[in-house]
């Protein structure tokens, strides 16, 4: 049985994301989505929410699970029994960073590849960050994440503005070692 592992933030999950998951799902027999904890970003959802954001992008198809992992990916690749991660590439650019990153997993493990794959030339302009920006904004996002999820990130970033319209509010003609004006 192959295994391929396909790790990233997903936060959110993209049409671009998906372009990937469904063309690696088709030349394995199990693909897993990682969701990884990464200590250099601070993700808007939270590590359940881009899980669930995933499932219902994913659907029924049984040959796509969804996990999360936190640490080294190649002790994730040891731990779902994987010698393949896919890595999707949008540019030239990604590519440097990406090819790097397989150098060193191959010197921790010699049995592990990895499978690059270019993203479709309609997605290649499309990140996470610029989905996020769009909706943070309130911006169209309906061309550029699943539509299984589209009303779900719009109703976390309305909550968000919400949030910060509120705190900014109570905090209205308070300047932090002024007191009252």
């Amino acid at each position: 049985m192959t295994i391929f592992v396909y790790p990233g933030s997903f936060d959110p999950v993209t049409k671009g994301h998906m372009d990937i998951i469904d063309r690696a799902s088709r030349i394995c027999d199990k693909l897993i989505v990682a969701v990884l904890v990464n200590d250099q970003k601070s993700p808007v959802f939270s590590m359940e929410e881009r899980m669930n954001l995933l499932r219902m992008a994913i659907g029924d198809k049984k040959q796509i699970e969804v996990q999360s992992f936190n640490g080294l990916l190649i002790h994730f690749m040891e731990s779902v029994r994987s010698s393949t991660i896919v890595k999707g590439l949008r540019a030239v650019s990604d590519f440097e960073n990406e090819m790097q990153m397989a150098m060193m997993n191959k010197q921790i493990n010699p049995d592990v590849e990895t499978l690059f794959m270019m993203t479709s030339a309609q997605y290649s302009f499309l990140s996470s960050s610029v989905v996020r920006e769009l909706a943070k904004h309130g911006g169209p996002i309906e061309d550029f994440v699943p539509e299984e999820i589209v009303s779900v990130v719009k109703e976390k970033y309305q909550k968000m503005t919400e949030s910060m319209a509120f705190e900014s509010h109570e905090n209205n003609g308070y300047v932090s070692g002024e007191g009252l004006r």
